[in-house]
């Protein structure tokens, strides 16, 4: 592992959020987030953040076909963002830019209720206890923004 490249390029996700699920990366949301935790995890620095299991994480392994250890195996060579923007569009199963523009779109209109029920149950707890009351949460992605105080 590129401990010293990690460091330089890491958020300490102690101290610090990681990037919102809206920002992209490589043309996909959620990436700029997953490689935040990832390059944290890495070094021990992701406080209560999980890199896996992760329901945001696993939407996108999911779309693109990619699995959290050829991430984390990419990640701790100590990849740029340039550079794992590039690896995630060559490694992806998907290649066709408007099945990805819409999968983008699907992910930041995801609203609570269209998530399994599991996802559901966690986040009604979740949302009670870590995101502010006068605050109303519309789709999922919120849930992140509004607790880490992105708006």
């Amino acid at each position: 592992m590129e401990k010293e490249k990690l460091r330089l390029l890491a958020k300490d996700l102690r101290k610090e959020y990681p990037r919102s699920p809206r920002e992209m990366l490589g043309g996909y949301v959620i990436a700029a987030r997953t490689i935040d935790k990832c390059r944290a995890f890495l070094l021990g620095m992701n406080g209560e953040y999980n890199f896996w299991p992760c329901s945001l994480s696993g939407q996108l392994y999911a779309f693109t076909g990619l699995s959290p250890e050829s991430v984390k195996q990419f990640v701790e060579r100590g990849a740029t963002d340039s550079e794992f923007a590039d690896w995630l569009v060559a490694q992806s199963k998907v290649k066709d830019r408007m099945e990805i523009i819409r999968w983008n779109n699907k992910m930041r209109a995801l609203r609570l209720c269209d998530l399994d029920d599991h996802g559901q149950e966690y986040l009604e707890a979740y949302i009670e206890e870590n995101v502010p009351k006068h605050r109303p949460v519309y789709v999922w992605f919120d849930v992140y923004d509004l607790e880490e105080d992105r708006f």
